[in-house]
């Protein structure tokens, strides 16, 4: 394995590598063939994604089109739901719980770029974080999930909403950037 891949899967600064544009290549070619597929050929779309992602639970779907970088890194709980044209952006893990919504056009980010260091800005370093996202938990339409966020469990995104940092469970956030507005119910 190559030293910067290595870097990627340590979460830390990399570049990128031949062996990295190899992953995003073979993602890339699952995904076309994924979102190729008819309509009525649900065996094919579950066996490519088992072949793309590091879990597809039981009962869940993903529905087309839809985008990621490398796929090994998503895990998809059980009866988790993510429809049309979301982008898993998966440099580093994406874990989604079991019966997650994940509303359409959603983006989970998990890249970071330097801002203050122009040079390594410029050579392409990024560093990846983490996304989490609670059992039974709902993102609207349109939400964006930034590096490193944890969603707990049972909570509530809106539509549009940008998450910069950590959302609690059993709460209802929006916004941009999304702020808790209040609590729900069990929680």
């Amino acid at each position: 394995m190559g030293e910067h891949k290595e870097r990627m899967l340590r979460g830390e600064w990399y570049l990128d590598e031949p062996e990295l544009a190899d992953d995003r290549r073979r993602c890339r070619r699952l995904v076309d063939r994924f979102n190729a597929a008819a309509a009525d050929e649900d065996a094919l779309r579950r066996g490519l994604l088992t072949e793309l992602v590091a879990l597809l639970g039981d009962g869940a779907a993903v529905e087309q089109p839809f985008r990621c970088s490398y796929g090994t890194q998503i895990r998809l709980g059980a009866s988790a739901f993510v429809n049309s044209d979301a982008i898993f952006m998966d440099d580093a893990p994406i874990t989604i719980g079991d019966d997650v919504r994940i509303g359409p056009r959603a983006q989970l980010l998990t890249a970071l770029h330097p801002m203050d260091d122009h040079e390594r800005r410029r050579a392409g370093w990024e560093r990846p974080e983490p996304i989490t996202i609670g059992d039974n938990s709902w993102l609207g339409g349109g939400v964006i999930v930034c590096p490193g966020v944890t969603i707990g469990e049972n909570a509530v995104i809106g539509a549009g909403s940008v998450v910069v940092r950590d959302v609690p469970g059993h709460v209802f956030a929006a916004g941009n950037p999304a702020r808790v507005i209040r609590s729900l119910d069990g929680g």
